[in-house]
């Protein structure tokens, strides 16, 4: 989650911002500001005789809010120089720890995963707009507790290998969408991503675009939440006397009723269509909803409760599949040498007379190995989503208050030099083999995967093994057939990505835009690639 906050005074919202106010009440509302600030910092004062950990100091009662930009992650990982591995922060009163280490993360986030499972409270996006039951911002309780052991059993390791044809399928078309338009490279990444994750949940034929109006009532929901959950947009998050308002004085009040009756009409009709086939007997393929359907009693989940998990399947994998890919896109023309070595790897295996497919996983130790760098090297979202503090504790003699927000820095970890490594700021997928060129063991607290991207706890990525598969098959898929590589200049000369740079949309971040040129791997490719196309569009009826 980005953090990113400039001052609630100077940035409002549109939702209070002081013109909506009646003006003989601006001054009594600025009073009413300041005494918030004052109470949260006096509430926020240690309750144990242990201090909390070191961190920068701050203002008076604001605290260390003006000290974070749109980039923090860059500022804490600089923090832990001179404080250390965990950082305290005080954000106009609410208590923030900033965890820099695996150590420090995995003994609180997943050891004591009981008293770190829970989410900040966000009034509007987790709420109003979604009333608690989007899952990656649900509090941490029976309802969080029910969605989460369904989602395991549709989206675990077993059950994973039921939703490769769909995603062979998406892998062929981004691979011809990737030879035919280039220049649009990062759109077909979004409708292939967009196109997995809704073929997976509600068994849909591939879409035509990432702006299919089959899709636009949960496209609209995610982009909603994702400004609504960005610090800043709503000054309720940040004093919460505010949400005790009248819906006449508070627009944001009545928009997320609205909001919200729309979004669940739509997520409910997508899930029933499925449910009901399931009831009746119906033949139908594996799906989410088909799952979910037929687990839904079991896990006593409502009908909204059971829509509402699907929908939060497409808002949770959609964007971050696609930023995944771009990074690694990123990557393939940034440093060549690793593009040409995974693309002999996937010869030598597969050969030119078929694509890919998902028995190679055991025979492709490099590409894997070079998965697991992309999401280490350059993670889509840099601070992961934020957990808090259930109770009280107390850490390596630090206090830390019930309440308190823990940003996990993936940024700091998947980079730090005593995990990978001086060269850790270099992208090196050889560095997740061993000198026979097989994966080697992962480093302690990354779950086998090589970095921390996933997350932590009983908040890790519930859909990880089925997000693996799917950066295999398109990543092997894209480099059988075609070379990537950047655009030239007018004198013959690579005009090399910028490596460093982001784009922050929100919760996730993408390379800055470069163009990119595809040509075929060997004289077949265009062409094989073309049938295949045709036969997946004719086998869906597209």
């Amino acid at each position: 989650m980005n953090i990113s906050l400039t001052s609630p005074l100077a940035t409002l919202g549109e939702d209070y911002a002081l013109s909506h106010i009646i003006p003989s009440t601006q001054g009594l509302l600025i009073l009413a500001v300041a005494f918030a600030l004052g109470a949260r910092w006096v509430i926020s004062r240690p309750k144990s005789k242990a201090p909390y950990p070191p961190g920068p100091r701050g203002l008076p009662l604001i605290g260390n809010l003006l000290q974070l930009d749109s980039e923090c992650w860059h500022i804490f990982t600089e923090w832990k120089k001179t404080y250390g591995p965990i950082v305290y922060l005080n954000i106009g009163g609410q208590p923030v720890v900033v965890l820099n280490t695996h150590k420090v993360a995995g003994d609180l986030l997943d050891r004591r995963a009981t008293n770190y499972s829970d989410r900040p409270r966000l009034i509007v996006a987790g709420e109003t707009l979604t009333r608690g039951i989007l899952l990656g911002l649900t509090r941490y309780g029976d309802v969080w507790r029910r969605m989460r052991r369904a989602c395991h059993e549709a989206l675990n390791v077993g059950i994973a290998g039921n939703y490769h044809h769909f995603q062979q399928t998406e892998a062929v078309l981004l691979a011809y969408g990737f030879m035919k338009e280039p220049e649009h490279w990062y759109n077909h990444l979004r409708r292939a991503a967009a196109s997995t994750i809704t073929s997976m949940v509600y068994d849909m034929p591939p879409l035509k675009s990432c702006t299919d109006p089959s899709i636009a009532n949960i496209n609209d929901m995610a982009a909603r939440i994702t400004k609504s959950a960005y610090p800043g947009t709503h000054l309720v998050e940040f004093f919460t006397f505010l949400e005790f308002f009248p819906k006449f004085l508070a627009r944001w009040k009545r928009e997320a009723d609205q909001w919200y009756n729309r979004y669940t009409v739509g997520f409910e009709k997508s899930y029933n269509d499925i449910h009901d086939r399931v009831l009746k007997g119906e033949e139908q393929r594996q799906s989410f909803c088909a799952t979910l359907a037929e687990s839904e009693s079991r896990h006593n989940l409502t009908r909204k409760e059971a829509s509402w998990l699907a929908a939060t399947m497409y808002v949770a994998g959609s964007e971050t599949t696609a930023s995944t890919l771009s990074w690694f896109v990123l990557c393939m023309c940034a440093f060549r040498d690793a593009q040409e070595k995974a693309s002999a790897e996937i010869e030598e295996v597969v050969g030119r007379s078929r694509p890919p497919n998902f028995s190679d996983w055991d025979q492709m130790p490099y590409v894997r190995a070079l998965i697991k760098e992309v999401l280490r090297w350059h993670c889509v979202d840099p601070l992961g989503l934020p957990h808090a503090a259930v109770q009280d504790d107390i850490y390596e003699g630090y206090f830390i208050p019930k309440g308190t927000i823990c940003l996990a820095n993936i940024w700091a970890m998947n980079r730090d030099p005593d995990i990978y490594g001086p060269d850790a700021h270099l992208f090196r997928p050889d560095r997740h083999l061993d000198e026979k060129g097989q994966l080697k063991a992962s480093p302690a607290d990354t779950k086998d995967e090589g970095h921390v991207s996933y997350g932590f706890g009983r908040r890790l990525c519930v859909g990880r093994h089925v997000a693996n598969f799917s950066l295999f098959i398109d990543i092997t898929t894209l480099l059988w057939a075609l070379k990537l590589e950047p655009e030239k200049d007018a004198k013959g000369n690579f005009i090399e990505p910028d490596t460093v740079g982001i784009v922050n949309v929100g919760l996730v971040v993408h390379p800055v835009p470069f163009k990119i040129v595809t040509t075929p791997r060997f004289p077949e490719a265009a062409a094989m690639l073309s049938d295949m196309r045709d036969d997946v569009l004719q086998s869906v009826q597209y």
